[in-house]
């Protein structure tokens, strides 16, 4: 898949018909395509949008993508951000006209989509034994000279299924031999004695190329910078000694990999570390949490707060809804719930409140959201807390990834309430 291609796949989006499936958008609207709706500029509050509706800001939005772009640069580190939290072609093409050099993905379903849209450069960070799944990547690879994929092996095992699958096709598949965080961990090799009997068996076929090392300091037990600092040495000190033992001989660079969106200041860190090897060092980081931010888990946990001179990641999602019962003066419930917010790390938090007659915003005044039903939230109202039926509130959401897959079409607004997009997601 070209990315001439891919462009004309995106546009496409573009030309698609708003209807029912699309939660939130105007009743009127049905029949326009994506592109004529976005060009009518309509207001999200007066423009006949129905809650509830979420919102990505373009401005927020724009800035965390910069400041991503930036902070990689600085540092001297690749970027390929995780494509599970947004599934969104359009966020992907974005992030790679500000320098990401791929996309990374966690499952095979997720790389064909990115497929579709002419993504050339895809990590997947995970071990892929499906026989279906790497007969249609070894096709797309053997299709397309400019595509490049490289995934995790982590056993033996592994490596000997993937090969027995690949056998004669066109073009070996690039690994990465993946270094578990710890005993407990999630997926990843355990120890260092461990890694070397996995990349022998890569190199005693024909089917893979061992192009490096990467692993997920987020999965580290207890993580704290202590311990997320030494399991990245571990990561880094596995690459020195593969390249010792000659296992990256032939290669035109090696990939080391790690990076989350909690400890990605550790990674710069240990990662500028690195000595000279054999072949140059394509230093990759795969946050991907930052596109859009959010209010909850990733506000507290985002390294900026350790190094606010780097800048500061700004929430770009929020969820509005209106209030649609009041029935007694300390509670109240909104037409959001479990099927439009996300619910697994926090509860969504009241940010502003808009006036059903004034159209005035002001702060949450004393709103707390208690718990979620299927299509309702539960809010707790204090003394004096002027919420009325009718109102629209203003939801932040916690975690970005169970945020965008419950929405097919995201309006992209500006500041005023201008929607001036439209942003698919693919889950």
């Amino acid at each position: 898949m070209s990315l001439g291609t891919g462009t004309e796949a995106l546009a496409r989006l573009a030309e698609e018909r708003v209807d029912h499936r699309f939660k939130g958008l105007p009743p009127d609207a049905a029949g326009l395509t994506v592109a004529e709706l976005a060009a009518q500029g309509r207001n999200l509050f007066t423009g006949g949008f129905t809650t509830p509706v979420l919102a990505l800001s373009a401005e927020r939005l724009e800035h965390n993508l910069a400041l991503m772009e930036t902070y990689s640069a600085r540092h001297g580190l690749a970027f390929a951000p995780h494509g599970k939290t947004s599934m969104a072609p359009q966020l992907f093409r974005r992030q790679i006209e500000r320098g990401a050099w791929g996309i990374t993905l966690a499952v095979p379903h997720q790389v064909r989509v990115a497929r579709e849209f002419g993504i050339e450069r895809i990590f997947l960070a995970n071990e892929v034994v499906d026989p279906a799944a790497l007969r249609w990547i070894a096709a797309e690879l053997a299709a397309d000279p400019s595509f490049r994929l490289v995934c995790y092996v982590d056993s033996v095992r592994g490596v000997e299924l993937m090969d027995a699958v690949l056998r004669g096709c066109a073009r070996p598949v690039d690994v990465v031999v993946e270094l578990g965080a710890g005993e407990g961990a999630r997926t990843g090799v355990r120890t260092e004695a461990e890694c070397a009997a996995v990349a022998d068996a890569v190199a005693g076929v024909e089917t893979l190329r061992l192009v490096g090392v990467a692993g997920y300091e987020g999965e580290v037990p207890q993580a704290d910078p202590e311990r997320v600092g030494a399991w990245l040495r571990r990561l880094t000190a596995l690459a020195v000694e593969f390249d010792k033992a000659g296992r990256f001989a032939g290669l035109e660079e090696v990939i080391v990999s790690a990076g989350g969106s909690a400890w990605f200041d550790a990674v710069a860190e240990v990662f500028a570390g690195i000595p000279e090897l054999s072949v140059p060092v394509l230093k990759l980081l795969r946050s991907g949490a930052y596109v859009s931010h959010d209010v909850g888990h990733y506000r507290r946990v985002t390294p900026f707060n350790r190094v606010p001179e780097e800048g500061a990641l700004e929430p770009a999602f929020r969820l509005w809804a209106q209030i649609v019962s009041r029935p007694s003066p300390d509670q109240a419930f909104a037409n959001a719930g479990k099927r439009d917010a996300a619910y697994d790390l926090d509860l969504p938090s009241v940010e502003v409140v808009r006036d059903a007659g004034t159209g005035a915003v002001r702060d949450d005044a004393g709103v707390t959201v208690t718990g979620l039903s299927d299509q309702h939230a539960w809010l707790r109202t204090e003394a004096g807390a002027a919420l009325e039926v009718g109102d629209w509130v203003g939801l932040g959401l916690s975690h970005p990834c169970t945020s965008f897959d419950k929405w097919q079409l995201i309006p992209v607004v500006e500041a005023d309430g201008t929607v001036v997009d439209f942003v698919r997601t693919f889950f």
